[in-house]
Parts: structure tokens; sequence; C-alpha cells
């Protein structure tokens, strides 16, 4: 059963154990404070953080197939859990149970998309996407948070109604809670540029409640955590009833998209550093499970940490025996320790959630995606040329503007549709040979063709017209193709040959094998022939099959295809 069950700790050597148990001692330092911050983004009391954090690290240690991964509480899931159970309802006392409820239908989502094999699903949300959807939920998140670091009421709305809310309440803000607010954060930040390796949450959280505590800065208006209840949390399935899960369903399938996305990229970051494979299908049932343990354990949803999985590898981790204990010291924090943070400023803890998810914004990311585009293409695909900017702007905007999960499936949707507007629309280059004419005509090997557009000091065969497809040729595209190949040779009064070099068009479907067959016919009315060369063996085996004597002839070559012309007609 090894493969089947805890697959990091397959090999494990006593020699690890040490690197092991610092790891996890340096990952709970950071868990802690965190995880209560995480839970204030969900719209829960902050314990059910670390009620979260302890099934979610045993379970992905016994189902996951990351040495290195840390599952827990994080701010983009928390947040898209906020806004799914505003959505079913949260009447009195219904916020904990149906974000326990949620986590439940998320990991049941996540478990049978594991079991069916669906690792590929993550491929739908592209590395931009994602990027524009993390950066407007971190700019969403801290609009979010400035309320109690300055110690003034919070607005609703978007992410412009609540920033514009602040602003007119500046005046408003108490004076001691910016102060620790913002002593807060500098601190934090501070810390993080000097000195990463130490627990920097940690320690502003302590520093910040010893503070209150000696000066009863709570007796002088400084609003804390308060009171946190000891204990372990009640098991079982959250109280919620058919119609209210059958809603959360819908927002679990989001909410597992992006906690997979974002953890299964931090996980495929230290296998690669390490040298072992992830498995996608291994990690969603990891997911599954950690979100069906924290549900059952009064939780909230959780995915694999970007952030904690770096402090985790930089510790010195070497299997999942560091999650192990950081999950058995949040069970002691639990039981003995949770007294020691109600004095903790809710400023401090806003602070804390800025710090954590201001390295988010990632504005540089946004301009290196304006910057690439696709040189000569860009005239072509004129604003796809940009597509994986545009996704990103449109899932940030998204997020701004509409929420979260309509953020991502507004982002999502936008790629996919430039993505067919481009396979709609595939670049035609037409081709000369760099050997020159006289080579190519001999059938002789005239070394490579190139694009004329990007090479034209090289002269294309007088009569021969070559043009390269650079995609494949399916339904979307044919008539396209079609139009522009009876374009370029309406250009050419003398054209006898029209040649498509299928080397960059790997495969094809039965409405282009019809294009090409009406292709030939239409070239051959004003003269001209059309064939095939460097076909894909997939291409030559759907033409074979689809297509009837009208199919265009294949040659092996764009020089023997040259050659049998010149032959055929003198």
């Amino acid at each position: 059963m090894p493969k089947l069950i805890a697959p990091s700790f397959s090999a494990y050597t006593a020699g690890w154990v040490r690197s092991d148990l610092v790891a996890g001692l340096t990952v709970w330092a950071v868990l802690v404070p965190e995880s209560l911050a995480y839970a204030t983004i969900a719209g829960v009391t902050p314990v059910v953080g670390l009620y979260a954090a302890v099934p979610a690290l045993l379970l992905y240690a016994l189902l996951g197939s990351s040495r290195h991964l840390i599952v827990a509480p994080m701010s983009a899931t928390a947040a898209l859990s906020a806004g799914v159970v505003a959505a079913v309802g949260t009447g009195h006392g219904q916020a904990a149970v149906l974000t326990a409820g949620l986590a439940v239908a998320t990991g049941i989502v996540a478990l049978l998309a594991g079991l069916l094999r669906l690792g590929f699903l993550a491929a739908f949300i592209s590395e931009p996407v994602l990027k524009g959807f993390i950066i407007g939920l971190a700019l969403t998140i801290m609009v979010g948070q400035v309320p109690a670091l300055l110690g003034v009421g919070k607005g609703s709305g978007d992410f412009f109604e609540k920033a514009w809310d602040v602003l007119r309440h500046l005046g408003d803000a108490d004076g001691l809670t910016v102060l620790v607010g913002l002593a807060s954060l500098t601190a934090l930040l501070v810390l993080r540029r000097w000195l990463p390796l130490l627990p920097g949450s940690l320690v502003v959280a302590l520093a910040c409640i010893g503070l209150t505590a000696g000066l009863d800065l709570d007796q002088h208006g400084l609003d804390i955590v308060g009171h946190i209840g000891a204990g372990l949390p009640r098991l079982g399935f959250p109280d919620v009833s058919f119609d209210q899960f059958r809603d959360l369903l819908g927002g679990a399938v989001g909410v597992m998209l992006v906690g997979f996305a974002e953890g299964l990229g931090a996980a495929k970051t230290y296998a690669a550093r390490s040298g072992y494979e992830i498995d996608a299908n291994r990690e969603l049932i990891g997911l599954g499970g950690a979100n069906l343990g924290a549900g059952l354990a009064s939780g909230m949803v959780v995915n694999g940490s970007l952030s904690k999985t770096a402090v985790n590898g930089s510790a010195g981790a070497r299997s999942q025996l560091s999650g192990v204990t950081a999950a058995v010291l949040t069970v002691l924090t639990l039981l003995f320790l949770t007294g020691l943070f109600e004095n903790l400023p809710e400023a401090t803890l806003a602070a804390i959630v800025i710090a954590a998810v201001i390295e988010l914004v990632d504005l540089a990311s946004l301009r290196q995606l304006w910057r690439v585009r696709a040189g000569q293409l860009a005239k072509v695909y004129q604003l796809s040329a940009r597509a994986d900017f545009v996704g990103a702007v449109a899932a940030m905007l998204g997020v701004l503007v509409f929420d979260t999960l309509p953020g991502l499936v507004i982002g999502i949707g936008v790629s996919l549709l430039l993505l067919i507007d481009r396979t709609s629309r595939p670049h035609l280059a037409p081709l000369a040979p760099v050997g020159g004419i006289e080579l190519a005509q001999t059938g002789h090997p005239a070394g490579p063709w190139v694009d004329t557009t990007r090479n034209p000091e090289y002269a294309e065969v007088p009569g021969v017209l070559v043009l390269r497809v650079e995609a494949a040729l399916v339904f979307a595209n044919a008539d396209y193709v079609r139009e522009r190949v009876r374009a370029f040779a309406d250009a050419d009064d003398d054209l006898r040959l029209v040649i498509l070099d299928g080397r960059t068009t790997p495969s094809i479907d039965v409405t282009a094998t019809g294009m090409l067959i009406q292709l030939r016919a239409d070239l051959r009315r004003r003269g001209a022939e059309l064939v095939l060369a460097e076909d894909v063996g997939q291409v030559r085996d759907v033409l074979e099959r689809a297509a009837d004597s009208a199919e265009p002839a294949i040659y092996r070559t764009v020089e023997a295809a040259i050659a049998a012309s010149f032959t055929e007609n003198g």
C-alpha cells in the first residue's frame, strides 16, 4: 500500500527526522497567526482557521503526492468561501455552519474529480488568468482589511465601493488603532525583507499581545480578538439543509478549481527542486480529503499554500512529517494556548492579512504580459495577440467589480474566447527556399523554407505558392484558411501550383478535409493545382479515410512537389 497511502514517507530514513521536526515547528509558527487571520476573511471566528488546519495537514499527508506542500486555510479560497456563503445565506449563526458545509462540498467535489482522473481540469485556468484573479482577489482582501487596520466601520459592495467608503470615513479613524495597525504592518514588512527566516507573523502577533496586555490597550479603545474557545472542535457533518448543501455545491466547484490550481503550482515547484514527480489526480484526492476533514471538524476550506510551502522547504523538510508535526503543535495550541491569542489586536490581525497578500499584487507581471505579443502576428490577431494580458485583466476586473467567483469565470471565459479567435484565424506564411530557386526546382533539398514576410531577401519560386498553415486544420478555421489561400492565389496571375507545407499542421478533421477538396477545385478553375507536402502521419490517415479521389496529392517534401509539377509541365 505504500503507493496508495502516505507516499511521501516511502524510503523514509531516520536522518530526515530532525529536519522534518524543525520544519514542522517553523511552519506552525507561521500557520497559527495566519490561520486566525484567514478565518476572519472567510467571515467566521478566528479559531475556525485552526480547526481546519489540523485535519487538513494530517489527511493531505496520507493522501497527497507532495513531500513539501502545506495544506491549510489560504486567503484566496477564504475570500471565495465568504462570497459563496454570503450568496447562500448568512442568517443568525449560519456563517460558521455554511462555511464548514462548503468545505465538505469542496472535499466531495475534489475527491470525485480525483477518482475520475480529472486532473487535467487545471489546464482550463491559464497562468495569466490565475495571476489576474489573484491580483484582484488580493486587492479585494486588502481593502476589506483596511477598516480594521484604521478602526473605522466596514463598508459593503465591490472593491471600488469599499475603497470609497474607507476614503469617506478616514476622518473617523481611531488614533490608537492606526498606530498599532501601521506599526504591525511596517514590522511585518521589515522582518520579511531583512529577516525572512524569522516567523514574522508570530513575532509581531506575540509582541502586540504583550503590549496590549501590559498596557491595557483594550481599555483605551483598541479592539482585540476576544474570547477564543479552548479545546477541540465538534466533529460531524455540518448542520446544513439539503437545499443549502445543494446550493453550496455550485460554489464548491469554483473553490476547488482555484485551490487545486494554486496548490498544484506550489507542489510542482518544490517537486522539481527535489527531483520527484507530482500526480495531479492524487493532488485532487489529497485536496478533497483535506477539505472533507476540515469541514467535518467545523473548519473552513483549505488548499495548498505557496508561502507556507516555501517556509517548509527552506526549513529543510524532507517529507510530510513536517506537516504532521505542525498539526500536532496546532492541537496543543487549541488545547492550551488559545487564551494567549485573545489579546491579539484586530488591527494586528488585519496587518498580518495585508502583509500576507500584498506580495500577490504583482503588477510587474501584468506589464510583462502586455509586452508579450506575437510580433508580426499582432497585425493579424490584433487584440488576441495580447490574449494573456487581456485574460489576466478581465479576471482582475471581474473580481474587483463582480466578486470572486464571477471574476474567475469571466477570466476563463475571455481566455477561451481569445483562444477560439486565434484558432479560427491561423497565420498563413508564404515561404521561400534559403538554398535558392534552382535547387528547389530540381527536387534537391533546398535548405529550410522561411517566411518571406520576415525574410524578404529570399525569393519565392516563380509560379509556385508555398504556404505554411501554423495551426491544426479544423472546422473552426477551415473557411478562413480557404479564403486566405484564394487571396494569395489571386495576387499571382502566373500561378500554377499551390503547396501547403504540413510541418506546422499536426492534425485535420473531416470539415477541413472537405475544405481542401473544395479549395483544390477552386484553384483548378483558375489554372493552378493544390498539393500537400511534409505532411504529418495523422493528417495523411484522416485524408485517406475521410476523402475520396478528389483529395490533393501528398508529396514527401516541398521540393518533390515542385519537381513533379515542373516535370509534368515540361
